[in-house]
């Protein structure tokens, strides 16, 4: 009887440790984000200022 609850306190502290390291090791780890291209933003700042441009005309 003993036996067996050493090995489930044993599976049970082992468990725990592999937790505590998984969680440690992602709290631990560096995001990074991809800078916007230059380029490309422009070229959506210019396609929005032509739809607002085109959407404004009046009719006479």
């Amino acid at each position: 009887m003993k036996t067996i609850i050493v090995i489930g306190i044993v599976i049970v502290l082992t468990v725990l440790l592999l937790s505590v390291l998984t969680i440690n090791k992602g709290y631990s780890y560096k995001h990074t984000v991809d800078p916007i291209d230059p380029i490309t933003d422009e070229d959506e700042k210019k396609k929005k200022m032509h739809k607002k441009g085109s959407s404004s005309k009046e009719v006479v």
